[in-house]
């Protein structure tokens, strides 16, 4: 079983992934901050990873977009999720799999949890996000999970295990190998070229020429 320990450049940040059959598997925390206390969020092993690298990318993102949305619901409302009652708290899928929700009191701050089932008593699995984790984090997964473009997976029946095909939309596409094989590093590439760049040094300005008293 694998087990991966990662942690940020200023060692504020830890991922964590620990597999066990009983809890999350994934698991991200940050230390205190000025203006922020300490924060987690986890993923259940079925956790799709699209969504949890929503997650990361815009946690390392070094110039957040200032337009993105702040409510983690506006994502899931534009795409017609719903309450599950009238008066409920939280947000369910049109297909009904996926329930995004805040526990608590609403006079204190309150955790999210995004809870996939299938059915009443067969749950996929649950992303647990911490009261104080920061909101752009959490509205870049309920973005992810809203998001109603294909993912990508290897093509078979058991290469693709799937708990209930009927809710699964499936197209197959031909894709080089030469793709496959390097998609990890071109990702890499591509999140690494996100850092900003330092800073030109400024042009000196010149001077304009010493006057003097002489006169043609």
């Amino acid at each position: 079983m694998p087990r991966v320990l990662l942690s940020s450049p200023d060692q504020k940040a830890l991922l964590r992934l620990e597999p066990d059959p009983n809890g999350q598997w994934w698991t991200l925390t940050h230390t205190r901050e000025s203006g922020r206390p300490a924060w987690y969020a986890s993923f259940g092993a079925r956790t799709p990873v699209e969504l949890i690298a929503a997650v990361t990318d815009a946690l390392t993102d070094p110039a957040p977009a200032a337009t993105a949305p702040s409510d983690p619901y506006e994502p899931l409302q534009q795409l017609a999720w719903t309450p599950p009652a009238i008066g409920a708290d939280g947000l369910v899928s049109p297909d009904g799999t996926v329930y995004v929700q805040r526990l608590g009191s609403t006079q204190e701050p309150r955790p999210w949890f995004v809870t996939a089932k299938l059915g009443r008593d067969r749950p996929m699995w649950q992303a647990r996000f911490d009261a104080h984790t920061p909101p752009r984090l959490i509205t870049a997964f309920t973005t992810a999970l809203a998001d109603p473009h294909p993912i990508a997976r290897i093509d078979g029946l058991r290469s693709l295990p799937t708990l209930d095909p009927n809710i699964v939309t499936r197209e197959s596409t031909n894709v080089l190998a030469v793709r496959v094989a390097t998609a990890l590093e071109d990702r890499v590439r591509s999140l690494a070229a996100r850092r900003a760049s330092p800073p030109t040094s400024p042009v000196a300005s010149r001077q304009p020429p010493a006057k003097n008293n002489r006169r043609r």
